[in-house]
């Protein structure tokens, strides 16, 4: 049983600054390419940014420049440092973990910019 857990959301202000955490446990053999996905309010999910096995990473248009993605193979860990944050990137930030060939979703993380 896998399962993948966020951490790190909450409120902050305009132009502040959130790491987010996305741990997977459980039977993992392959841990491949994970993810970080956000929901806003009336909007459909859109993809912030991913990472692969070998660390190439890609980043949505919106939050390039501003936006980390990283991932420590080690603890199957994945962080989403967010700088300069603006208040439409207010949503809940899902993670996506591809673990042996089987995309497992997290709860979610409220992210709320204020401003």
């Amino acid at each position: 049983q896998v399962q993948v857990v966020e951490s790190g959301g909450g409120l902050v202000q305009a132009g502040g600054s959130l790491r987010l955490s996305c741990a997977a446990s459980g039977s993992i053999f392959r841990f491949n390419a994970m993810s970080w996905y956000r929901r806003a309010p009336g909007k459909q999910r859109e993809l912030v940014a991913s990472i692969t096995s070998g660390g190439t990473t890609n980043y949505a248009d919106s939050v390039k420049g501003r936006v980390t993605i990283s991932r420590d193979n080690a603890k199957n860990t994945v962080y989403l440092q967010m700088n300069s944050l603006k208040p439409e990137g207010t949503a809940v930030y899902y993670c996506n973990a591809n673990i042996d060939a089987r995309n497992y979703w997290g709860q979610g993380t409220q992210v709320t910019v204020s401003s």
